[in-house]
This record gives structure tokens, C-alpha cells and sequence, in this order.
């Protein structure tokens, strides 16, 4: 794993639940369409809004591929759907990172 994609998403902290089902969802999806899913987190202290995704990808090009994959599985355009009919996602940021130290790097 070369890059991490690291979401920060800015969610509406009275729909919690809503986006805890819509990360476990992506627990299958994401695997499918060719990324490593390092883990969906909701805050627990401190911050009420803010959550993060994170997701490893051999290189930018499979992280290009990865997400035409996604938009073309039925699975993952469910899920889309979801946190758009809900609305529980205000707001959502990616930043891609290089490992350097730990058990993945």
C-alpha cells in the first residue's frame, strides 16, 4: 500500500446511526471494487460532527480505477443514495497520504 486516502467528513451529529450503517455498507463495496479499507470512524469525545474513512490504494491509478468501479456498482450507488436521501453527510474532504511508519507502511 503506497497512498491512503483519508476522508474527513462533517456529518450531522443527530444522525450518528445513519452514517454508521452507510460506513458499515461500504465494508463489503469498498473490498470489491479493488481499495483496501482501513476503517470507518465516528466521533466518541470531543467533536460531535466530524468522522473519518480511511482507505489504502497501491497507487493513484488504482485509486482512479477503484472509484469508476464504485460508481458503477449497484451496491455502491445504493449507498450514495442513501447518505444523499438522509442527508447525514454535510460536508466531505480527501486527502491523500503517504505511509512511512507503522504496521502498513
Amino acid at each position: 500500500m503506497s497512498l491512503v486516502c483519508m476522508i474527513r467528513y462533517e456529518i450531522d451529529p443527530f444522525q450518528r446511526e445513519s452514517f454508521a450503517e452507510y460506513a458499515r455498507r461500504w465494508s463489503d463495496i469498498i473490498p470489491r471494487c479493488g481499495g483496501r479499507l482501513l476503517g470507518y470512524f465516528l466521533p466518541h469525545e470531543g467533536t460531535n460532527y466530524e468522522a473519518w474513512g480511511l482507505i489504502g490504494f497501491e497507487s493513484l491509478a488504482a485509486y482512479e480505477s477503484y472509484r469508476a468501479r464504485l460508481k458503477s456498482d449497484p451496491e455502491g450507488r445504493e449507498n450514495f443514495a442513501f447518505a444523499q436521501a438522509k442527508k447525514f453527510i454535510l460536508r466531505e474532504q480527501r486527502t491523500f497520504v503517504e505511509p512511512v511508519a507503522g504496521p502498513e507502511a
